[in-house]
């Protein structure tokens, strides 16, 4: 074991402190102050406690996902810039001076009341648009076609009321993570012996270890944008992520996150975790089957970057009803819920199961 060696110095002037075997205290040797053993020992608890805490703190920051590099100043390009917020749904959007946001392209709402641009971070990355409005609702009349249980009339008289291209903010992480995972694997094989066929079934336990490096996970830093349509017309490729410039905005909205890093760190986590699990049990491909009985991942974070994702919004009115349907401004995929005219429905349910109902009396005439 190693020797600790204390050192204790006077509260009064620093100086070094000795103990003194004829009084049993401890004495300053430069100006005489005189203290019990008991009163400097609970002083430099104190302070041993403080230091472990704070060590502990320091400790625990070094694996903590890294924002070092975030930029709130946007230099000159912010006299360019404004703010607009929907008192209805708190979204908070920017853009730039020369585009007119009359309604809320999430919730519809015509009252867009001006704010001052100051405080907003500034984004490390940004996708451009590669379609147009005239392309997303082209896109919006095929994902129409084709629906066997869509009414009659959607077609026609479902009104675009706003259809606005919006930036929607993502939190990207990049790390690395790593892992051994024991699987309980099996392989079977079957033959004949004499009368009778005998399947074996062998049992492995099967070790995998590895690492991965990832980079840019994504995480949805909006709350406003529903989860469902933001899943659905994902991926995005990121391999066409531009350096942020404002000379992307022009003509468009840019949702400012209302979902921190902070809370987004348990979405990253799994995320990432998932990933070098995924890659693990890739690996394990010779066996018919294989389970995971014991794991060990471990996740080393780093960068997080701070992007923006072109979509594009369509809100649709019908039969006093509101559609929202969302376009990837990249990939070009759309998605948004239709209504089902449950006349067309239940007829067709019926006609299947007449069907279905003849099929089985021929059946059990033919058996009979």
């Amino acid at each position: 074991m190693a020797a600790q060696i204390t050192n204790y110095q006077c509260p009064a002037c620093t100086g070094p402190l000795n103990f003194s075997p004829e009084t049993g205290k401890l004495t300053c040797e430069y100006c005489g102050s005189i203290y019990e053993l008991r009163e400097i020992e609970e002083l430099y608890k104190e302070k041993d406690e403080a230091a472990a805490n704070a060590k502990q703190q320091a400790d625990s920051r070094e694996n903590e996902w890294d924002t070092s590099q975030f930029n709130y100043d946007w230099g000159s390009d912010a006299e360019g810039m404004k703010v607009y917020n929907c008192p209805s749904c708190t979204a908070e959007l920017i853009c730039d001076e020369s585009t007119a946001a009359t309604s809320c392209p999430y919730c519809g709402n015509p009252t867009i009341v001006p704010g001052q641009f100051t405080g907003t971070l500034k984004p490390d990355f940004v996708i451009p648009f590669k379609y147009d409005k005239d392309a997303a609702i082209a896109a919006l009349k095929k994902h129409y076609s084709g629906r066997r249980f869509l009414p009659n009339s959607f077609t026609d008289q479902n009104h675009i009321e706003k259809i606005q291209g919006v930036y929607v903010p993502f939190w990207l992480f990049d790390g690395e993570a790593e892992g051994d995972i024991t699987y309980d694997a099996t392989k079977t094989r079957s033959y004949r012996q004499g009368n009778y066929r005998i399947t074996e079934t062998l049992h492995f336990d099967v070790l995998r270890s590895g690492n991965i490096a990832f980079e840019k996970i994504p995480v949805d830093a909006s709350s406003k944008m529903p989860d469902a349509h933001m899943d659905s017309i994902e991926p995005y490729d990121y391999k066409e992520l531009k350096p942020f410039s404002t000379a992307y905005l022009p003509g468009f909205l840019a949702d400012k996150f209302d979902v921190s890093v902070e809370d987004s760190i348990k979405r990253a986590d799994e995320r990432c975790l998932e990933t070098i699990e995924s890659a693990l049990s890739g690996t394990v491909s010779e066996y018919e089957t294989a389970m995971s009985k014991a794991k060990d991942l471990r996740l080393k974070r780093g960068k997080v970057h701070y992007a923006l994702m072109p979509v594009w919004l369509l809100n649709t009115k019908w039969n006093g009803q509101d559609f929202l349907f969302a376009m990837n401004g990249q990939t070009g995929k759309l998605v948004g819920d239709l209504p089902v005219d449950k006349g067309k429905y239940w007829r067709m349910f019926f006609i299947i199961g007449g069907a279905l109902s003849v099929l089985s009396s021929l059946a059990i005439l033919l058996l009979s």
